[in-house]
């Protein structure tokens, strides 16, 4: 008869179901179990083994022979999901102690598969076996496989901690296990010290177990993390890789667990070509059977310290393990604290200890009733003898022999059984013997059984054993880490630097001993190798760690720190400025700013070509966005000539290509925003442009330096304080002598100058060598020009730090 349709709302089915579903992946695939810290797979292929005879001792078998036990006696799933485990316990870079001894290509770190399962061989390790033992002493629970044709235990006698040293990971429905491998000589006094002190909390535990220690080695930074793992069961540790410097190379000998040593080069190759990580010119793997070298060759100009620290930052050479001890306790997922686990496993040996005792007390006092009934038999063997004989079968010789000497029918049977040879004297000795240390034992045993102290022992005993057995050395560092993160300006040494740029957009930074000083006249040492008809625009001296504000012939600016501009020798010719950040078309860099802090209330003074100024307070610049933003508007064919940073109150000097000079009080230019043009600053002549702007401090004096090498000082109080806009004083007569002027300086006397020509020849002199004369004059010889040469730049270059 058919069974009656039941209604039911489908919402409620999709529930029921899923839950069934969701339990199901959690008990019986994706959780480890807390007693032995397999999972179902895993505990059925070791068992399997076992069965087969697998022993380390043995010789290898092909892994299909043993797939296919586990799946036609345990576990009916695909092959693949169970040679995939079975080669997971046999990796040492997945397992800190692995439980599968393999023979063949059972994959590798760079995540190349293990070779088909009809090519490979197993068997167990020794360590595997001590997880086995005593699995035949009725010690674990056993229960029908999925056929009930076999039996298969719900868990293992696990001698070894498995969970804490072999760690595992494993996602299941709306949960996560991720619990990290650990050394077995520091789980072993953990154990130890929590038998002996019950009381003992995490903190207690951890002078024993100091964190987690990964089959790959590497290095853990910081113990807030374990020590909030051990005492909640969740946390995260930073991991990161061993690397080391030899000359120009960083050497890489250790990676995080569980880390693609592939893919980790692939994605530094990409990062490299991405132009994130700069520095690295070259990437070897020389990895062998010795051990991991991944070799990272620098150019010549990188900071080794920067590189590195780019790399832990960018890839994952140093990476976050995420720690969640999770397990099932009882069949019920639980996340734990170090303290429970470990707890949870001594109850389990205590169980396994105690079934143990059981399953050899009962066998001793079985063999003990059989040596009974033998002594019997010897001491009465001419009538038992007499009666055997007269029995018609074996049945009515057994009854007869319970009957006449009051034995139990296995006593019997036992009798019966005898061998002739039991009768000698030497013989019944044995019988007497075994019978005394048998009843010996069973005192031991029940001695054990009735004291908890006594099975403690045990297993203290044991832990200790397998410690002295299979411990070794921590692999894992772990060392303090840094209250913030580092950042690649604190490994740079904020170092006073020449930064250069071409016209043509080309830019270096230059360490300043490198511009030996000469006296005027000199003819000068070459700053730069550049192109063809490429000239030196900027040059000048600042720190290290302080901003670059870049400021283009299109009014716009652009942020970079000046340890990033590329280092390079007097004659390297620089990295394109279009490499650092983006230009626009036809956008070119026509004033650098070094600033050493973008918060501080100051303001920036802009002077552009035509004549005009612009003051705008510091704050508007402080927001750097890579694509920059608008600093000024420009009229048509006008461009930035020169940029100050001020307080808002000083007096200004600019100065004009034909030789005039206008000094304005700067509270004369109201405050702009970033989107203003500007107001007139000089008011210029025909073909006259603006060519530069000082701040008009009256202890400096005024160097002008014009195009055919000529220049002079002269004291800022021979300029009158006039009112911005007018056409000013004369600042140096123009001859055809020394031709116009090309840059105006304010400099005292322990100042340092610099001069650099279109050909990029340059000469750094003391000011004091110049010659401190009036407004209306040409000048002296300042450098020696080779024919065709023209001064084209000047800086100051500040002595004091």
């Amino acid at each position: 008869m058919p069974e009656k349709i039941q209604q039911k709302l489908i919402e409620e089915e999709m529930k029921e179901s899923y839950i069934d579903y969701a339990m199901s992946v959690i008990t019986a695939r994706a959780l480890p179990d807390v007693n032995d810290g397999l999972k179902p797979v895993h505990r059925r292929i070791l068992y399997a083994m076992h069965k087969a005879g697998l022993q380390h001792s043995k010789p290898f078998r092909k892994s299909a022979r043993v797939v296919g036990d586990v799946l036609g006696r345990y576990h009916p799933h695909g092959d693949m999901a169970v040679y995939d485990s079975l080669v997971r316990m046999a990796q040492d870079f997945s397992l800190r102690y692995p439980l599968v001894q393999g023979q063949g290509n059972f994959g590798s770190i760079d995540g190349y598969p293990a070779a088909a399962q009809r090519y490979t061989e197993c068997k167990l390790t020794p360590i595997a076996e001590e997880m086995l033992e005593d699995i035949d002493k009725d010690t674990v629970k056993f229960v029908p496989n999925y056929d009930e044709s076999y039996k298969e235990p719900i868990v293992l006698p696990g001698k070894i901690p498995n969970l804490l040293i072999n760690g595992t990971t494993g996602i299941a429905v709306g949960m996560v296990s991720s619990i990290p491998p650990h050394n077995l000589r520091e789980i072993s006094d953990a154990i130890i010290a929590l038998i002996d002190n019950p009381e003992l909390k995490t903190d207690g535990l951890m002078h024993h177990v100091k964190g987690p220690d990964f089959p790959t080695h590497g290095i853990i930074l910081g113990r807030e993390g374990i020590r909030r793992a051990y005492k909640t069961g969740r946390g995260k540790l930073k991991v990161k890789a061993k690397c080391e410097f030899e000359k120009d190379k960083i050497v890489v000998s250790e990676i995080p667990y569980q880390v693609n040593k592939k893919m980790l080069i692939e994605s530094i190759v990409e990062l490299v070509k991405e132009k994130r990580i700069e520095g690295i010119k070259d990437i070897r793997d020389e990895s062998d059977r010795k051990g991991m070298r991944i070799v990272l060759e620098l150019k010549d100009n990188a900071n080794n310290e920067v590189v590195l620290n780019q790399l832990y930052k960018h890839t994952q050479l140093q990476s976050t393990f995420s720690v969640i001890m999770t397990a099932l306790v009882a069949g019920q997922p639980k996340t734990m604290s170090l303290r429970s686990m470990i707890n949870f496993f001594i109850q389990h040996r205590k169980r396994v200890i105690t079934r143990r005792t059981q399953f050899d007390l009962k066998k001793a006092e079985e063999r003990v009733h059989i040596l009974e009934g033998l002594k019997v038999a010897l001491k009465n063997i001419d009538s038992v003898v007499k009666d055997i004989k007269g029995s018609k079968d074996v049945e009515s010789a057994k009854l007869l022999l319970m009957r006449n000497y009051t034995l139990t029918e296995i006593q019997s049977q036992s009798i019966l059984e005898m061998r002739l040879q039991r009768l000698t004297s030497l013989e019944q000795s044995k019988i007497e013997e075994e019978f005394k240390q048998l009843l010996d034992l069973i005192k031991e045993l029940r001695d054990i059984l009735a004291s908890e102290e006594r099975v403690l022992g045990i297993i203290k005993r044991e832990t200790l054993e397998l410690k002295q057995k299979y411990g070794d050395e921590r692999r894992t560092v772990i060392v303090e880490e840094d209250a913030s993160e580092i950042e690649d300006e604190d490994l740079i040494k904020n170092e006073e630097i020449i930064i250069t740029a071409t016209r043509d957009g080309y830019i270096k930074q230059t360490l300043l001993e490198e511009y030996r000083q000469q006296k005027r006249g000199g003819t000068g040492i070459i700053a730069t190798e550049k192109k063809e008809e490429d000239i030196v625009e900027h040059l000048f001296s600042t720190k290290s760690h302080n901003h670059l504000l870049f400021f283009t012939n299109a009014g716009r600016v652009y942020w970079l720190k000046a340890y990033k501009i590329p280092k390079g020798s007097r004659y390297a010719k620089g990295k394109a400025i279009v490499n650092l950040f983006k230009l626009n078309e036809g956008e070119k860099v026509n004033a650098i700013l070094p600033i050493a802090s973008l918060e501080r209330e100051s303001y920036i003074m802009f002077a552009t070509k035509s004549g005009k100024v612009k003051k705008t307070p510091l704050k508007s610049f402080s927001r750097p966005r890579k694509v920059g933003i608008k600093a000024v508007k420009l009229e048509e064919k006008d461009e930035v000539v020169s940029v100050k940073l001020t307080p808002g109150n000083l007096e200004i000097i600019v100065g004009s290509k034909k030789g005039n000079a206008v000094k304005f009080n700067e509270t004369d230019v109201r405050v702009m925003g970033r989107n203003a043009s500007g107001v007139r600053g000089i008011r210029l002549g025909d073909k006259d442009e603006l060519i530069g702007m000082e701040i008009a401090n009256p202890e400096a004096t005024l160097l002008t330096v014009t195009e055919k090498g000529f220049g002079k000082r002269t004291d800022i109080n021979e300029y009158r304080l006039t009112r911005r806009g007018g056409k000013g004083v004369r600042n140096i007569k123009i001859t055809e002598k020394n031709g116009s002027v090309v840059g105006i300086k304010t400099v005292k006397d322990e100042d340092e100058t610099m001069f650099i020509t279109q050909n990029g020849v340059v000469i750094r002199t003391t000011v004091k060598g110049i010659s401190k004369i009036g407004r209306n004059t040409q000048g002296v010889r300042l450098i020696k020009l080779r024919e065709g040469d023209k001064v084209k730049t000047v800086t100051r270059i500040i002595s004091r730090v």
